[in-house]
């Protein structure tokens, strides 16, 4: 630790957002950048923890105390290599990850300012680039084994960058045109400039992955060939079944599923052209988002760049407590409080513990959804909360609706011994950082495997 004392007499900066008016105009990053000194100080803030509860909360075990004080003193490059040693893609996640390892940091329970663990990532990687320390590895020694991963998501990539270090011949096998699963046909570019992927991906294939866009892989008609051409198949084909509603009038012209506008959207920025009927847009248009995770934060900021003329957040459950302490989940744990992203600043309107009972509209088309409040009584038997009405049903003006509810867990059929499930595909839809922890864990269990069956 190189200023034990800068934690006393720093304060945590964060580098912030672009201001509104700016940033509601485009799909540009809406986070910007401290300069190298300012960085550096940030680094500094660091304690370097007897009992580290940053590297315990992180699902890759992320070391931050070392490459904290390898930044604060200005050693890139010691930085990049103590934080690639443990996260394969540390340009996602400083952009994307909700850094449980900040909410876990001893400074967070002491004054609730941790040191900025995801905005310090992010910039180390970033200068690693720039400066030429991340070069393509052309040192692998190849063992004579293939391996297929289904998938290029976070899950995907992870194990089949560890197995590509290992010596296997990694194929990568992806559905889309295009690799990074929902880090490029979930969250908006706004959040993660696609540029960011393809750098990645133009490395990995530099370093021997082949990837084979547009092939969906379903296994009751691949399991032959797959089985015959590879010695260990890895599916990481995520959670692709959204969540859905059925109310009535869910067959309407405007109802849609969050990521049929999200994945869209991304690939209009990608160049690809839709027709006026296909188009999934908020032009013009009163919007209700069903559900308060991310995935509805997204659809908000998307909204807004596409030019709606409102936009309404529901969600069934009751409002999260508000501060940075939660008492049902105390810390290190993660604190369940209510997050304001980057998105709600930009205007919308919030409301918790509403049911949808209908979707209305006229010629076909969404006009209107109809909504009641309730509330949750404890249930006597234990379990789930009963839900009760409380409200008289209202509806919500809407011509444009987009459930964001999450996604259901996949269910595999009974695999062969050599085919082993990572990330979402195996855990449910979940973070990024934890698909890509599942993919390293996964990489192992296939080394440990091939290694006992040669």
């Amino acid at each position: 630790m190189g200023n034990p004392k800068a934690f006393m007499e720093i304060h945590r900066q964060e580098a912030g957002y672009r201001p509104i008016h700016d940033r509601i105009h485009d799909f540009g990053e809406v986070e910007q950048t401290l300069n190298t000194r300012e960085r550096k100080l940030q680094a500094s803030r660091c304690m370097d923890c007897g009992v580290p509860f940053c590297h315990w909360a992180c699902p890759l075990g992320n070391k931050a105390p070392e490459w904290n004080d390898a930044l604060y003193k200005g050693d890139w490059e010691l930085a990049y290599r103590l934080l690639n040693s443990t996260n394969p893609f540390p340009e996602f996640t400083g952009r994307i990850c909700p850094a449980l390892c900040e909410k876990a940091c001893v400074l967070n329970r002491f004054n609730h300012e941790p040191t900025t663990n995801r905005e310090d990532e992010c910039a180390i990687t970033e200068m690693a680039f720039q400066e030429g320390f991340i070069l393509p590895h052309t040192d692998i020694v190849r063992n004579g084994k293939t391996v297929a991963v289904i998938g290029a998501g976070p899950a995907g990539l992870a194990a089949a960058n560890d197995l590509n270090l290992m010596g296997y011949k990694v194929t990568v096998f992806e559905k889309n045109e295009a690799a990074g699963g929902l880090l490029r046909y979930g969250i908006p570019n706004f959040k993660l400039n696609k540029a960011i992927i393809d750098r990645r991906i133009k490395l990995l294939e530099q370093e021997g992955i082949e990837f084979k866009y547009g092939q969906e892989v379903k296994w009751a008609e691949a399991m032959p060939q797959l089985t015959r051409q590879f010695d260990a198949i890895v599916m990481a084909s995520g959670t692709p079944t959204a969540r859905d509603l059925k109310a009535p009038g869910r067959e309407l012209k405007g109802v849609h599923f969050a990521l049929e506008m999200l994945s869209q959207q991304n690939r209009v920025l990608a160049g690809m052209e839709f027709s006026k009927d296909e188009r999934v847009t908020a032009k013009g248009k009163d919007v209700l988002v069903i559900g308060g995770g991310d995935t509805g934060s997204d659809c908000i900021g998307t909204a807004h760049r596409q030019g709606c003329k409102s936009v309404t957040q529901i969600e069934i459950m009751p409002k999260p407590a508000e501060g940075p302490e939660d008492p049902q989940n105390p810390w290190p744990n993660w604190p369940r409080t209510l997050k304001t992203t980057s998105s709600h600043e930009e205007g919308c309107t919030r409301r918790w513990n509403i049911n949808t009972l209908e979707f209305l509209g006229e010629n076909g088309k969404l006009n209107g959804v109809k909504v009641q409040e309730i509330d949750w009584k404890p249930n006597p038997e234990g379990g789930r909360p009963i839900m009760v009405e409380k409200g008289k049903p209202e509806i919500i003006k809407a011509e444009l609706c987009l459930l964001a509810m999450g996604f259901l867990k996949p269910e595999h059929p009974e695999y062969p011994e050599n085919v082993f499930v990572c990330g979402d595909s195996a855990n449910g839809a979940s973070l990024v950082v934890r698909a890509m922890a599942s993919g390293k864990q996964t990489a192992l269990k296939v080394d440990q495997f091939l290694t006992s069956h040669p």
